[in-house]
């Protein structure tokens, strides 16, 4: 079994970590050659042994961002502790940047907007309207700048636009709400140390922007519900204000779903009054319109109410407008 867990984190070595965390491909190649630490890792069960989740839990725990041996030091003082959180945790992405391709999808909607989101973390794609938007092109250069009615945000949300820019405007949101297995509080300093840590060191920015949001919904927290999602969500959506138009989001969770039930989800969301917001691989559903040629696509599909809207990568850092659009590769 630690030959398993050391061939795992030297192939995270080898092809995740590189050009994106130099720190964290050195955690992993010493995990692939350490047997005491590989026997800590190999009591957490299999499926929450990943590389990210594993560092993440070590990080909330207090080991810094130091060299290999002063990380094994701390895996090794706090074997136990990090093996029952890894235990009860699962990464948990809750990157405000997706908001990015779903901002003019949500212009489409006539406000104000009652906003439910499916696993929703900490809440924090539940703020389009508090957030700076900075739209560019590939070298860079600012093609459009929205910003709240108050004024620039504490957190800008800047993403490469390929192609033409459609129409855009901040909506009117006037409810927030969202449904987690495991939520996540963004005034307890132990949640936002997980979230923190779930930022691999050496992505520049991420971890200010993610902090800023953090603030924002902590001063205005959302209606968070632990549970299923296709338990909850029919009562949860009949809370919205019958005034607002209710919009579910489903930003990159559908894919953590087993088939049977992420189908019976989806069918259930199409059956409410109530439009529907995703981001999700482009073989993942069938419901697309037109039909997607997932050969082909590149990165995953935004749409509205299952009509394609824009192609997006899966954190919405570059994105392409194609409704109705000649496109090209993002």
């Amino acid at each position: 079994m630690t030959d398993a867990v050391q061939r795992r984190y030297a192939r995270f070595a080898e092809e995740e970590a590189p050009g994106r965390s130099e720190l964290y491909a050195e955690w992993a190649r010493g995990v692939a050659a350490d047997d005491a630490v590989s026997r800590v890792i190999e009591r957490i069960p299999e499926n929450r042994r990943q590389p990210p989740l594993v560092f993440a839990v070590t990080r909330m725990l207090g080991a810094g961002l130091d060299g290999f041996g002063a990380w094994r030091d701390f895996v090794l003082a706090h074997a136990d502790d990090i093996v029952a959180e890894c235990t009860a945790r699962r990464l948990q992405t809750n990157e405000p940047l997706r908001l990015s391709p779903l901002l003019p999808v949500l212009s489409e909607i006539d406000g104000p907007i009652a906003l439910l989101e499916i696993g929703a973390s900490a809440g924090l794609c539940l703020y389009p309207d508090r957030y700076s938007y900075r739209f560019i092109d590939a070298a860079g250069a600012v093609r459009r700048t929205l910003d709240p009615e108050s004024g620039p945000s504490p957190v800008v949300l800047e993403s490469v636009v390929t192609g033409a820019l459609p129409p855009m405007r901040l909506p009117r949101v006037v409810w927030r709400a969202g449904i987690d297995l495991t939520p996540l509080d963004a005034v307890d300093d132990r949640d936002r140390r997980w979230l923190q840590g779930l930022v691999w060191p050496g992505e520049e920015g991420r971890e200010q922007r993610l902090t800023a949001a953090l603030d924002i919904a902590a001063s205005d927290p959302p209606l968070l519900i632990a549970g299923d999602a296709l338990a909850e969500v029919d009562a949860l959506a009949r809370s919205a204000p019958a005034d607002a138009t209710l919009v579910i989001t489903t930003p990159g969770v559908l894919v953590h779903i087993p088939r049977e039930p992420r189908t019976a989800l989806v069918e259930r969301i199409r059956g409410l009054p109530a439009r529907w917001i995703t981001i999700d691989p482009p073989g993942l559903l069938d419901v697309w319109e037109p039909a997607v040629d997932a050969a082909t696509w590149p990165g995953f599909v935004v749409a509205l109410d299952g009509a394609v809207r824009a192609a997006s990568d899966p954190l919405g850092r570059r994105w392409e407008w194609r409704a109705g659009m000649h496109a090209t590769a993002i």
